[in-house]
């Protein structure tokens, strides 16, 4: 009998664990299970909520399906997204198993007739901001440590050298694994981890931000910044507030009055254009051999760049055992050109004279012939 037995075959394919990015070599699930949701306080506000029971068994099946890859932050759900995570994760005894990450930025106690009566202190990039909000999740969340630590978002008040070194303390202490950085331009990241490279700190190994097939406006800068500097990308809004939909999914809504998230936008139809994306998603579905469009949508992110890792929100069981059919599709190059050619993309100034780097500008072609080196390709379901 030999001594190096192959693992079991996992139940699905969250179990089949990739590379987190070129700078960071730990390997988590190909989806990250959003936990906005996660949490009993936002429903008066459009966000929806789960109680504890139907958070836990959300959580249950992620995890038995293989999956280890949560992010949260410290102000979801008031707070009660960490504090549910944090005593699920103690109760089944699996912190160690799990790769959490939650973010510092946002005013986590939000509630103005409740004490800390002044908020100030717990706003912002800064590092008093960073240490009340750190001491907090470690508490919330029922850990020593934090896998992976966001900027929830650029303030434009804290300098770089205090946001990195401060996130780097964390790191040599050892409560922090990894960092990453949210919905901040391109250049503050590609500065910020040039100072850290320079100055013997720990550049961000992770960029979180707003991404879909409706709004494919990351592709603009965020994107080639992530690839030169190495860094892994968890696109949220993947599903643009659930308008990735069909017709008879929509009507169904409109029966039972469930309009899904509305915290950022009250407005829950699709307009002509969405409707017009969604019936591409639909057809490519019918050739792929799927029902679920959303399915589709996910693979057309997964299929666009290395190291991306969806954020899968929502708060059944359900529409997460729909979406994991993403990690089964594989599509051709045509089909990506199909989806797209439905709302074309201006990739706007410099693009149109530089390209996004897949191949070499007019500018050379006409001067000479040479050989431009390849962009990596990402991980198709064909190829594992």
């Amino acid at each position: 009998m030999s001594f190096f037995i192959p693992a079991p075959a996992p139940k699905s394919k969250l179990g089949i664990y990739r590379l987190l990015s070129t700078n960071a070599g730990v390997h988590v699930s190909p989806f990250a299970l959003g936990a906005m949701s996660i949490g009993d306080k936002w429903e008066p506000f459009g966000m929806g909520s789960m109680n504890k029971e139907s958070s836990f068994e959300l959580l249950d099946t992620y995890y038995n399906l293989g999956g280890n890859f949560i992010d949260t932050a410290n102000a979801y759900q008031d707070e009660s997204s960490e504090e549910f995570i944090g005593e699920w994760a103690e109760k089944r005894g699996i912190r160690d198993e799990l790769f959490i990450a939650t973010k510092y930025t946002t005013n986590f106690k939000r509630e103005f007739d409740k004490p800390p009566f002044q908020k100030v202190m717990y706003i912002g990039n800064n590092a008093k901001s960073l240490k009340l909000s750190v001491e907090a999740s470690l508490k919330k969340l029922r850990t020593h440590y934090i896998d992976l630590m966001y900027v929830h978002c650029y303030d434009w008040d804290t300098s770089i050298p205090e946001i990195m070194r401060s996130l780097h303390a964390l790191i040599m202490a050892g409560t922090v694994l990894y960092l990453g950085i949210s919905d901040t331009p391109a250049w503050v990241v590609s500065k910020a981890n040039e100072y850290a490279r320079c100055n013997g700190l720990t550049p961000f190994s992770v960029y979180q931000g707003a991404w879909n097939v409706m709004d494919r406006s990351f592709e603009r800068e965020i994107i080639p910044m992530a690839r030169a500097e190495g860094m892994a990308l968890t696109p949220w809004n993947i599903l643009a507030e659930g308008k990735i939909r069909t017709d008879e999914e929509e009507e169904q809504r409109r029966q039972t009055g469930e309009k899904g998230r509305t915290i950022m936008n009250p407005q829950w139809e699709r307009t002509d254009e969405q409707k017009k994306v969604c019936k591409a998603l639909e057809k490519v579905a019918k050739e792929v051999g799927i029902k679920s469009i959303q399915a589709v949508a996910i693979a057309y992110l997964m299929q666009k760049a290395t190291y991306v890792f969806p954020l899968i929100g929502g708060r059944k069981v359900e529409h997460l055992l729909a979406n994991i059919e993403a990690l089964s599709i594989s599509l051709s190059d045509a089909q990506i050109k199909f989806i797209e050619a439905q709302v074309p993309f201006d990739a706007g100034f410099p693009h149109w004279i530089v390209g996004d780097g897949s191949k070499l500008n007019d500018f050379w072609q006409f001067t000479t012939q040479v050989v431009s080196k390849p962009i990596a390709k990402p991980l198709r379901p064909d190829s594992q």
